[in-house]
């Protein structure tokens, strides 16, 4: 499956090639036919689109095949974890539509029989303890043309090594003072491969083994093993882990323990957007957004809250596939996934944005109308509701003009428009306040022409507006999401230098004087409506009883391709 941003393409996709693989697997009767796959998200931070394509991808190839997913946390690291991104991660999962065998794994449950294993390392000549500090071990570690330099420490007997390693263990060390290495290769032509640290110290409090231990694992020593003791059968990462490959081999190997094959995928990169968790975490920590679920996020409980759907984020990760090469998606594609779900599944209702009173002065005073209004044309069984017409209405400011050009098929003096519905109004009269602004609009109702048909005259109305009764109408908030960079590759550090450089200053734009029609008093929380000709929209939880808040999911066409096709951003 390639990775596309063809928006047309509905056929079906073909299997990628770790599909292919599986499916040879379990012809040869690999694993005895065993698929068992992980997901082992960092508890560090909030989970991004570039991990729900991961998800998708795990969970889906057990799913696929009858297998197993587990859920395991690389808890490695106590100075940045916290439960609250356990607790997160656990919901985004569960969210997005998938559940991991009970109970989820934990790096931190192997962490016995990971120090043993180190232990087997050393007792084979095959680990050492080094008192180089950091910044040593990085300036004898060499360059792709250069080999690095064995460290004076490399030749330790195993039985001092033995009595450091536990003494490490134990707490007598200072944080970096000593590491464990790997004893492999210091020429190898594979950086990775030239005495990897396996362990350092860390006097810090674990979330969930506390103080006992002083030494954590790394990941490249933590990954491989905790596959191993899980039975994992196919390791999928993303391709910046195919070069440790080797290592994740050399270590499974010299422990003579059962070998999981790792496999590596294009991570995602998508258009407009910043995926790496420092740049998420700096863009909270500076307050350039309000926190990792603000809307403007793609992290998955930013998506949430901006309206986005579990089905929509499945199918967009569907369609971009599984690729071996790096490339980039489009926004596009993932904004048309939503519309899709959207248009079959949001129940229409009217909104103002932007309200301009319209008084129909030949319509009685005090009379209400009401009219029965489809929820959702591409549902019959969505059914209908009644929204209620009185003289005063509101429509959008930007629906009028009062110089307008040729093809202006909305509302001008003299012309007619047909209001959702209701009725056909012309308009005869533009009211403005001393300083010259538009305040109303007077019109007159063709009475014969109820619930929006055509004048019997045979007059032809090419415009329809939506509109919102002034008397019944829900005073709300709406916030305007758009993307918050306004360079398509905000990653490239040649054109947008810091992430703060690339900020769109219209990526929010809050409208307080919004008027909703009625049946939107029951809103719940995340619902999701079309705004008739306004876009897509959820309830935000900020909301409340008697002041409602929507944020715009998606508007209804891509506006913005179109905008970065006419230069105007990008």
């Amino acid at each position: 499956m390639n990775e596309s941003t063809e928006q047309d393409n509905e056929s079906a996709t073909p299997a990628h090639f770790i599909q292919k693989i599986i499916e040879e697997d379990k012809k040869q009767g690999k694993h005895e036919g065993r698929v068992h796959t992980r997901f082992p998200p960092e508890p560090n931070g909030f989970l991004h689109i570039g991990h729900a394509k991961s998800i998708c991808l795990n969970f889906g190839l057990a799913r696929e095949f009858g297998g197993k997913c587990n859920l395991r946390f690389d808890d490695t690291n106590p100075i940045k974890e916290e439960q609250k991104y356990i607790d997160a991660i656990k919901q985004d999962v569960r969210w997005l539509g998938f559940e991991w065998d009970q109970p989820e794994c934990y790096t931190s449950d192997y962490f016995e029989q990971l120090y043993n294993w180190a232990v087997q390392l050393i007792e084979q000549g095959d680990a050492y303890v080094d008192d180089q500090t950091a910044d040593e071990i990085r300036e004898t570690r060499g360059t792709l043309k250069e080999p690095g330099q064995d460290s004076p420490y490399r030749n330790r007997e195993a039985e001092e090594n033995l009595d450091l390693f536990a003494r490490m263990r134990q707490g007598e060390f200072g944080s970096g003072e000593k590491v464990l290495r790997a004893k492999i290769d210091m020429a190898s032509g594979n950086l990775n491969m030239r005495d990897p640290v396996l362990y350092r110290i860390l006097k810090a409090t674990h979330p969930r083994t506390g103080d006992t231990w002083s030494i954590y694992p790394m990941y490249d020593w933590a990954h491989g093993q905790s596959d191993s003791v899980e039975g994992i059968t196919h390791s999928i990462c993303t391709l910046e882990f195919e070069d440790h490959r080797p290592l994740y081999d050399w270590c499974l190997d010299k422990l003579g323990v059962f070998h999981p094959q790792q496999y590596e995928f294009a991570r995602l990169q998508l258009s407009y957007t910043l995926l790496s968790k420092r740049v998420l975490i700096q863009l909270v920590n500076d307050g350039i957004v309000n926190g990792w679920d603000d809307p403007r996020m793609p992290t998955i409980t930013g998506l949430k809250r901006r309206g986005y759907t579990p089905e929509s984020i499945r199918e967009f990760c569907e369609r971009i596939g599984v690729a071996k090469a790096n490339s980039t998606v489009d926004i596009a594609l993932l904004e048309h996934c939503l519309r899709e779900e959207l248009n079959k599944t949001a129940r229409r209702v009217m909104a103002v944005l932007n309200p301009l009173k319209l008084v129909i002065t030949n319509f009685p005073e005090g009379k209400v109308d009401e009219f029965e209004v489809e929820n959702n044309p591409e549902d019959e069984t969505a059914g209908h509701r009644k929204v209620p017409f009185s003289r005063e209405v509101y429509i959008e400011a930007d629906d009028f003009k009062e110089d307008a050009p040729k093809k202006f098929f909305r509302l001008s003096p003299g012309k007619e428009v047909r209001l959702k519905s209701a009725y056909i109004v012309r308009c005869d009269e533009v009211i403005k306040n001393d300083a010259g602004d538009i305040v109303e609009l007077h019109c007159t109702y063709d009475p014969e022409t109820r619930g929006g048909a055509n004048p019997k005259d045979g007059r032809k109305i090419k415009g329809t507006l939506q509109w919102v009764s002034a008397k019944h109408a829900i005073d709300g908030e709406v916030r305007l999401y758009d993307h918050l960079f306004t360079h398509e590759t905000p990653w490239d550090s040649k054109i947008v230098p810091e992430p703060k450089d690339g900020i769109n200053p219209e990526s929010l734009t809050v409208l307080k004087n919004v008027k909703l029609e009625p049946s939107l008093a029951s809103a719940k929380l995340g619902e999701r409506f079309q705004f008739l000709r306004m876009g897509y929209f959820s309830v935000d939880p900020d909301s409340r009883p008697d002041a409602l808040v929507f944020n715009r999911t998606v508007t209804l066409k891509d506006t913005w391709g179109k905008m970065v096709k006419k230069g105007k951003v990008g």
